[in-house]
């Protein structure tokens, strides 16, 4: 069991649904304090945010591998210079942002992009930290964070088995044994096909450590889906309205999404339950509308019973319908009108 704050995280409690704000806010802090309260009102456990500049987390350059050319990259035609400058969080912000959401009884962290970052999000004193699947092989990143000794939550986009050991190991040999992971398909937006949820036990089994996902996929599906396989953390964008244009906004929920999110994330939870056979207690008062067997016509008593004068129906109250054909053919000690349930007392 790992605590976030105030927050429990593990099987034995509700997923713990973070709604990321990544650049949704389009460089206005009221629409980022706007953000923040639909967060709340959706119902979600804490809001995370990004921590990094455009000089932190890459090079003034716009040539090259530094432009974005790939024709299926939802950024294509930026430098990512240009793309990280439109779309980092100002630090100034930072502690606004996270006071807002303390206002609402949310939790509120980022995902840092550097060493500064962490020392800077130390002065906010975050609850937890979140490293981005991009980051998963910034094992000295990794080694800060973990010296904080609060948790960490760490994307396992694009990383390879031997790569998340690494990534795990470091925080652990760094005596943190707080850790997260959550299943990320590092695509914007990605798809379900290509989501690998089949993972998610496994890698829990792997590292042991908890699960979740971050999840770039349209809709609830996935996540839900998830939480049955054991996702403990559910991550989304969320973003006021895709209509309204965004960094991210186009694969980011919109306010009543999020809540849907919130709402079927609980109920998929609720429903896993434990390993049952036979009637739970509330499904005892329909044991009754079973089939059973009932006598069909009136009968005197030394009748023979019949195929006829026999039938397995609905409800319950007579015998069960596997001695169906045991009880053919022998008599009745007593008369019996129809809709009698069939019972061993009235065979000779």
């Amino acid at each position: 069991m790992i605590k976030i704050g105030n927050k429990e995280i593990g099987r034995h409690t509700k997923p713990f649904i973070i709604a990321e704000m990544s650049g949704n806010h389009n460089h206005s802090l009221e629409r980022a304090l706007h953000l923040v309260d639909l967060a709340a009102e959706a119902g979600v456990d804490a809001l995370k945010l990004q921590t990094y500049t455009p000089d932190t987390i890459t090079l003034d350059v716009h040539t090259g591998e530094f432009f974005i050319s790939h024709d299926s990259n939802l950024w294509k035609g930026q430098s990512l210079y240009n793309l990280y400058k439109e779309a980092y969080t100002p630090w100034e912000w930072h502690e606004a942002i996270f006071n807002r959401a303390k206002e609402h009884g949310l939790l509120a962290f980022s995902s840092p992009f550097d060493e500064t970052a962490v020392d800077f999000l130390e002065t906010l004193n975050v609850p937890a930290y979140k490293i981005a699947s991009f980051e998963n092989v910034s094992i000295p990143l990794i080694r800060k964070v973990a010296r904080t000794g609060k948790p960490l939550i760490i994307s396992t986009g694009m990383a390879t088995a031997a790569e998340l050991d690494e990534a795990v190991r470091a925080a652990r040999d760094e005596g943190n044994e707080q850790i997260i992971l959550l299943k990320c398909t590092s695509t914007y937006p990605a798809t379900p096909a290509n989501s690998n949820l089949a993972t998610i036990p496994h890698m829990r089994e792997l590292f042991g450590t908890e699960m979740g996902l971050s999840d770039h996929t349209m809709g609830v599906g996935v996540a839900v889906a998830a939480v049955t396989l054991g996702a403990t953390v559910i991550e989304k964008h969320f973003t006021t309205s895709r209509e309204e244009g965004g960094v991210d906004s186009a694969f980011s929920m919109e306010p009543h999404e999020l809540k849907m999110l919130v709402e079927e994330t609980e109920r998929a939870w609720q429903s896993i339950g434990r390993i049952k056979y036979g009637p739970t207690e509330a499904e005892i008062a329909s044991l009754e509308h079973r089939r059973s067997l009932y006598i069909a016509q009136d009968l005197k008593e030394g009748d023979i019973l019949t195929k006829e004068n026999v039938r397995d129906v609905r409800p319950g109250l007579g015998l069960p319908t596997k001695y169906y054909d045991l009880v053919i053919g022998k008599a009745i000690k007593k008369d019996a009108q129809k809709g009698t349930p069939l019972s061993w007392d009235l065979l000779l």
